[in-house]
């Protein structure tokens, strides 16, 4: 039985309002608005059964939590009191606390450099000489809530209300990640992110979506200060008969069947006032069927085919069901699933994840090239498939081949990535997953397909 986790961030508080460091000082308490987005996450969480509700001690986080919990109790009565936790506080910026952003990059330049350009080795000294760095901390706390917190409720669903650094470290310790890759998350004002645990901290974990924001009224996340680069819009294709029906397809051209057609209805009218500036597709059917239909909202805009976005060649197993993958191939579907980076798919066409990695980031790379660079950020729709975008986001965060089953995507899922400078400059994961357009809910409620 998986564990979920129901990840918030606080809303807009009197510092966020006024831009300035809030750190752990505990002075800042939630605005109007803030209060409202909690109002607005407590509606998208109504009727989930969770166990327990942890929040940090802080006041504009625990706020939070009473509030939505509010919300909750209007419709479950008995959902628990949230629980206060010093360990997921927010980032010890125990120097800048008060100051504004501003005023901090103005009389820490180097440091304040560091904090988003080199998260893992960024410093503060202190009176005695001594160095504190705190996105290491923030890293090691996040690491002793799971190893705390998960043991206790194996099988269970838990809400856990924090911080805009606090829930990036929660979300990149669960999937592996080091301080290093800190400013590769965002998390919004009252965000939703759905974090599913088969054990402990270390075990087997799937990002099911990240930063939804829908529920406040925005379409998605909106792009962070400073951005001058190109924004992707991933979008997996809609629903086959064969996902339905979880047969291996590949690069076998299976068309969208109606409920994929409805689902790319449904991904274009949700993208219908995001403003689109070009269009790349894989070749296959499904994809490019998808981008079509989103496109009807976004007539003067070209479709481009890019091959290297095919689907991964399944080889031997394309057209094939599981139990017939199993009785051919006995133990490598297991494997698949388990270790999927040491297998080769059999047979002419068959390819292994480190192929599929290179000619999708290479594609992906060449796609954010030519985009870059622009008088304004332009936003691009690219339309692909499970393993090609699953490759896509495990490399925008820097993980490899292993964790293929780390990010989930359902189909007509819209995940969105930012390059705040272009190619060259460090991508941001702003969102993953997003499948609320397509069912109401937070969660991904798509045929899970056979990959």
């Amino acid at each position: 039985m998986k564990t979920r986790v129901i990840l918030v961030r606080h809303g807009q508080s009197t510092y966020n309002l006024k831009k300035l460091i809030q750190g752990q000082i505990d002075v800042s308490t939630l605005t109007e608005l803030g209060i409202s987005q909690a109002q607005k996450v407590g509606e998208a969480l109504k009727g989930i059964p969770f166990d327990q509700v942890y929040a940090s001690s802080l006041q504009r986080a625990y706020q939070t939590a009473e509030t939505i919990v509010g919300v909750l109790r209007t419709a479950t009565p008995d959902v628990p009191v949230p629980e206060p936790v010093d360990t997921i506080k927010e980032i010890d910026l125990l120097l800048w606390e008060g100051l504004s952003f501003e005023e901090a990059e103005r009389r820490y330049p180097e440091a304040y450099a560091a904090w988003y350009e080199d998260p893992a080795n960024f410093s503060m000294t202190l009176a005695d000489g001594t160095k504190f760095f705190p996105v290491r901390s923030l890293y090691d706390r996040a690491a002793q809530f799971w190893q705390t917190i998960l043991p206790k409720h194996q099988g269970q669903t838990l809400l856990v209300v924090a911080h805009s650094a606090m829930n990036r470290g929660l979300i990149g310790t669960a999937l592996g990640l080091g301080p290093a890759r800190h400013e590769n998350l965002y998390q919004a004002n009252c965000a939703i992110s759905v974090l599913n645990f088969s054990g402990t901290l270390g075990d087997p974990v799937q990002l099911e979506s990240m930063n939804l924001t829908s529920h406040m009224g925005e379409t998605l996340p909106a792009m962070r200060g400073r951005h001058k680069g190109p924004r992707l819009l991933l979008v997996r294709h809609g629903e086959t008969e064969w996902n339905r029906q979880s047969r291996f397809q590949g690069q076998i051209d299976i068309p969208l069947n109606e409920n994929g057609k409805r689902q790319g209805q449904q991904v274009a009218e949700f993208l219908k006032d995001v403003a689109i500036d070009a269009a790349v597709t894989s070749p296959l059917s499904r994809p490019k069927e998808t981008a079509e239909i989103i496109l009807q909202h976004h007539p003067h805009i070209a479709l481009t085919e890019l091959e290297d976005l095919k689907e991964i060649g399944h080889g031997e197993w394309e057209g094939m069901y599981e139990h017939e993958i199993e009785a051919g191939y006995p133990g490598m579907l297991q494997q698949w699933q388990r270790q999927p980076e040491t297998v080769q798919m059999p047979g002419e066409g068959g390819e292994n994840l480190a192929q599929v990695w290179r000619r999708a980031i290479a594609a992906w790379r060449q796609i954010v090239a030519q985009h870059s660079g622009t008088e304004r950020p332009v936003t691009v729709l690219v339309t692909a498939h499970d393993a090609i975008n699953k490759a896509i986001l495990c490399h925008i965060v820097g993980l490899g081949p292993e964790s293929f089953w780390k990010f989930k995507q359902g189909n007509g899922a819209v995940s969105v990535i930012d390059y705040p400078n272009g190619v060259d400059s460090s991508p941001v994961l702003s969102a993953a997953n997003i499948t609320v357009h397509l069912s109401g809910s937070i969660f991904d409620k798509t045929a899970a397909g056979a990959l």
